[in-house]
């Protein structure tokens, strides 16, 4: 056992009381302290026979020998490299090799950054810092690229499970929307190289899918753009793997509730701060904090455009947060190394209220246990 720094708030992995003693494996692994913190050897010995599983599952995450073309992402998809890079993991997700870059056929409309990697019409649009109210002509294209996105989402929903790697969901993403004539918004933005977002445990947003395949346990959100008819529809969901411990549970239930409660506000005249403490609220009352560093953001004919929707309140009593980046310098992922759960929907405020455009449909999966009659 190794000795701890003075964190006197770090709970014994076993009884729960004040605990400065640390396993040497997981301290070799750079795994949290949380979880890896002991009172007393005693304790340690007594938990060792459940706690040793943690290792098994760390070294089981350590890269394999990746399949032939297949590298590390590096300097956000700009670069490449066959060994995995140098950096203090703040968790036991570790990145894997990519495949290469899907093709797009030709007939498929493309946003502006499809060839070079670089969006032209976005960065300086005067719809940064004005919100457009979109007219009943775009209405009806983002009502069809929205459903567009739904049904792709739900075809990657259906294909999750353990042993899958992230990069077959980013194939199913890839075909599922090509086969409807739409561009995955996400592919060479900003050089990202995938066609969507996969973000796995500790990872908070724009994790790029990979050889890592799904363990029973994980919870894994996809991140869904498609441009279809000149305009992107947007959309995500946290999913299980498997079986999944009760604390996750907790955490995707009331992430999914955050913007349930949330949507449920939305009207012409409500302020775009009374959004964020919807959420803040309902994820303090249930013991989580919200990450700060990402927010909401308008769509339509930009992937990315006014309004900026913070999901925090101004009351500096929440919860303290912090987020770090993979060297891909794309995943952003927990600082503590604790899981992290996402929803999102594109919603069309209307006259007395919101129309999610992006809504779960009939057909869509049955993958949520609180939305069963």
């Amino acid at each position: 056992m190794e000795k701890g720094g003075s964190e006197s708030s770090i709970a014994c992995a076993r009884c729960g009381k004040p605990a400065s003693l640390q396993c040497p494996k997981c301290a070799q692994l750079k795994l949290p302290r949380e979880g890896a913190a002991f009172c007393t050897q005693e304790c340690f010995k007594e938990a060792w026979s459940s706690h040793k599983s943690v290792h098994t599952k760390v070294s089981a995450l350590t890269p394999q020998q990746s399949p032939e073309g297949w590298e590390y992402c590096l300097k956000k998809g700009r670069m490449r490299t066959s060994q995995l890079p140098r950096y203090d993991w703040t968790g036991p997700l570790r990145p894997y090799p990519i495949s290469k870059m899907r093709v797009v056929p030709d007939k498929i409309e493309k946003p502006d950054w499809a060839l070079d990697g670089i969006p032209k019409i976005e960065p300086d649009s005067d719809l940064q810092k004005s919100v457009e109210i979109k007219t009943p002509e775009q209405i009806e294209r983002m009502r069809e690229t929205c459903r567009i996105a739904r049904e792709v989402l739900d075809a990657a929903a259906r294909v999750i499970k353990p042993g899958i790697t992230t990069d077959e969901i980013d194939r199913v993403v890839h075909e599922e929307t090509i086969a409807r004539g739409g561009y995955p918004s996400p592919l060479n933005y900003h050089f990202f190289p995938k066609s969507c977002c996969t973000s796995v445990n500790e990872v908070i947003c724009h994790g790029i899918p990979d050889a890592r395949k799904l363990e029973d346990g994980d919870i894994v959100n996809v991140d869904v753009t498609v441009y279809y008819k000149g305009v992107h529809g947007d959309l995500n969901e946290t999913y299980f793997v498997g079986n999944v411990d009760e604390a996750s549970k907790q955490l995707v239930h009331c992430t999914y509730e955050c913007l349930d409660k949330a949507i449920a506000i939305v009207k012409p005249g409500v302020r775009f701060r009374e959004v964020g403490e919807i959420i803040s609220r309902h994820a303090s009352m249930s013991g989580l904090s919200v990450v700060k560093s990402y927010c909401g953001h308008g769509i339509g004919e930009l992937f990315h455009c006014a309004p900026n929707i913070p999901h925090y309140s101004r009351n500096k009593a929440v919860g303290v947060w912090h987020d770090r980046l993979w060297p891909d310098e794309w995943t952003a992922v927990t600082a503590d190394g604790k899981r992290s759960a996402q929803f999102e929907h594109t919603l069309l405020v209307t006259e007395t209220g919101v129309e999610v455009l992006t809504a779960r449909l009939p057909s869509s999966p049955d993958v949520f246990s609180w939305l069963k009659p």
